[in-house]
């Protein structure tokens, strides 16, 4: 239902904004919501919104829709070409949603003469009409932020950005980085960081950094057009009351680091009860890390989804450690040599590690270690029962 009434009102307001109407009666501002608890809305939202003074008339845009109603949802959710489409809601009715999950709305109002107006307003008329309104979404280059990002610059020529907005040498995952930690959502910046490759880690300019609604904000405000502020004027227009309880940053690390010093005590027993411990972890832990560098792998070749690849975890995650847990079973001798090779591999990871051209997130180097002595007890283990036979 929600989804007619959009498009109603994408269809109405289209054929207002035809009607010649009034652009001096118009105003033009930009509406950056703060993050919710869902993964989708963690890292906020934006929005554009249109109010006509003379008819009343307050239409809130925006480029955040989809629904699960698609063929195959999850099939293209995962693959990465899931469409995304713009929609358009009464501000009132938009606002309900974000009182409702308690997340903070601000606004910015462009300064702009009636032409840039008039432009901005064709190029929401134009990308919200017919299979205009449609778009492959990408969450770093192509997103509900970057598409009224692009229509207000794009729009606005002479619209710079006078200061950096992120220091320099700022990459999109320590952009990514500091929105989740805000939230102390460090659990989730793990597993986002084992699925991003290295192309997250180059250094980012303002535009490029205006991919997260906080950072588009900061751009606007310190933007100005023909040598004044871009921003006339800026207004909380919702603040919320949720605190978000801080969490240490470093607290993932500790656990993973106590969990991991805890099995190499158990696996240095020689206790029977010990021992079948640590068999029975081993052959978690690589049926775990071969899971993961099978993701990693559907994310870097089966997926449309660009971040994913060139993706330097598939050194410690090896998908052939899937296969292997169930092998071991049997105990071939050959795997000797398997787990030779991986813990030259794992070796070399911990080796270049402040070297590569990929930030690897430190919640992960217990568990590398960790890995690194398996593969290596594996190995002699494996050898002396050959030497034996």
């Amino acid at each position: 239902m929600k989804n007619i009434v959009a498009v109603l009102l994408i269809t109405c307001f289209s054929k207002n904004i035809t009607a010649q109407i009034n652009y001096a009666h118009m105003r033009i501002s930009l509406l950056t919501c703060g993050p919710g608890d869902d993964l989708y809305s963690l890292f906020g939202h934006t929005a554009i919104r249109l109010y006509d003074s003379a008819t009343n008339t307050d239409i809130v845009y925006n480029w955040g829709g989809f629904t699960f109603n698609q063929p195959n949802f999850y099939v293209k959710f995962l693959k990465g070409n899931l469409l995304y489409f713009s929609s358009a809601d009464y501000f009132n009715d938009f606002m309900s949603e974000y009182v409702a999950e308690h997340r903070s709305v601000y606004e910015q109002v462009l300064d702009i003469d009636i032409a840039a107006k008039k432009r901005i307003v064709d190029a929401i008329n134009f990308n919200s009409t017919g299979d205009n309104r449609f778009y492959k979404y990408d969450f770093v280059l192509d997103n509900c932020t970057t598409r009224i990002k692009n229509i207000v610059f794009e729009n606005n020529t002479s619209a710079v950005i006078k200061n950096r907005i992120i220091p320099e040498g700022t990459t999109y995952r320590d952009l990514i980085h500091f929105c989740l930690e805000q939230g102390s959502h460090l659990w989730t910046e793990l597993g986002i960081d084992i699925l991003l490759g290295s192309k997250v880690d180059r250094a980012v300019s303002n535009n490029e950094a205006m991919f997260l609604p906080e950072f588009f904000m900061k751009g606007l405000n310190n933007a100005e057009n023909l040598s004044k502020p871009f921003i006339k004027n800026e207004t909380v227009i919702l603040q919320t009351d949720n605190q978000q309880t801080k969490t240490w940053k470093f607290l993932p690390l500790i656990i993973m680091s106590v969990t991991c010093l805890l099995i190499f005590i158990i696996s240095t027993l020689k206790t029977h009860w010990a021992k079948t411990t640590t068999h029975f972890i081993d052959a978690i832990l690589l049926y775990i890390t071969g899971l993961i560098g099978c993701l990693i792998l559907i994310m870097w070749f089966a997926t449309d989804h660009s971040q994913c690849s060139n993706n330097f975890n598939i050194a410690w995650a090896l998908p052939t450690n899937f296969i292997v847990a169930f092998i071991t079973i049997k105990k071939p001798m050959w795997l000797s040599n398997y787990f030779f090779v991986s813990a030259v591999i794992t070796a070399l990871l911990l080796a270049t590690w402040f070297w590569l051209p990929q930030e690897l997130n430190i919640t992960l180097l217990p568990v590398i270690l960790l890995l690194l002595n398996r593969y290596i007890n594996f190995t002699t283990s494996y050898k002396s029962k050959l030497i034996r036979a």
